[in-house]
């Protein structure tokens, strides 16, 4: 059985300071792998996100780099394994990264051995060709209102996500141990995606762990001021009232934030040409 690389033998850490190997890189998934959270209206479809960032640092240190980005945010496992895995791999890349079950984990009653299973299977198919792939922890959720009931699944989710890394020979960005994604700061107002902020931080941890160098800025913030009770519960009030509700009436509609939404980045873009590759 193959065993996971440890991080001084990841591809970018071999020789520190020196260009790491990718050439190719496509990330998959959903809208945390979309960007949602992070808007910049500069951006294709309106959001950076980690991935983007994470792409930026890649190509500043190495020519002929090109990247590809096929998340559509609310999408489920199944349609992440059924519409955008073999679509990656007809991009030949080097580089994948793919976030997919957390839609899955954070609904009433699903499993996560069984939505963990979906995900062996993809990482399966994309480690097929040799390609680095890169597999996500789901952050430690206790300090964020309702959505830290779920906290146990996540957990199992997360010693799952390990298991199939060890199994494929992926590599592991662990969400779960990044504890400065508890701070609120890290997150959108929704509560369920995070903000630009926790976007970059989430980039710099994706980058430390291919052993890739950045001067991405780390988060040093100051203290947050306590809150007041009557006041945290009006903000949690807002909160659901806000967003909270209507992610629950999309749920009973069968509606998804995702529909009639595509990728922003269906195919390579080049540095040097800004158009997209031709397959």
């Amino acid at each position: 059985m193959p065993v996971q690389h440890p991080r001084s033998q990841h591809p970018g850490s071999q020789h520190p300071g020196s260009q790491h190997p990718w050439t190719r890189y496509v990330a998959i998934g959903d809208s945390f792998t979309e960007g949602i959270g992070d808007p910049e209206s500069a951006s294709p479809g309106g959001f950076r996100g980690w991935a983007d960032r994470v792409a930026e640092v890649l190509r500043a240190q190495t020519p002929d780099f090109a990247y590809a980005n096929l998340a559509v945010r609310g999408k489920l496992i199944g349609q992440i394994v059924d519409l955008q895995v073999e679509p990656a791999l007809a991009l030949h890349p080097d580089l994948i990264t793919i976030s997919a079950g957390g839609n899955n984990i954070i609904r009433p009653g699903s499993d996560p051995d069984l939505v963990a299973a979906q995900l062996d299977h993809a990482v399966g198919r994309l480690r097929a060709d040799g390609a680095t792939v890169v597999v996500f922890t789901g952050p430690d959720i206790a300090a964020t209102p309702v959505m830290s009931r779920i906290r146990g699944k996540v957990a199992i989710f997360n010693e799952n996500i390990h298991a199939l890394a060890l199994k494929h020979d992926a590599i592991v960005a662990d969400m779960w141990a990044l504890r400065e994604l508890s701070d609120p700061r890290m997150w959108a107002p929704d509560r369920l995606h995070f903000s630009a902020i926790g976007h970059n931080t989430i980039a710099r941890a994706v980058l430390d762990t291919l052993g890739v160098e950045n001067d991405l800025e780390p988060f040093s913030p100051d203290p947050l001021p306590p809150v007041p009770w009557r006041q945290a519960r009006a903000e949690d009030l807002d909160w659901a009232r806000i967003h909270f509700v209507p992610w629950i009436i999309r749920r009973i509609r069968r509606r998804s934030s995702g529909d009639f939404i595509t990728a922003k980045r269906p195919s390579f873009v080049f540095e040097t040409t800004d158009e997209p590759e031709v397959h």
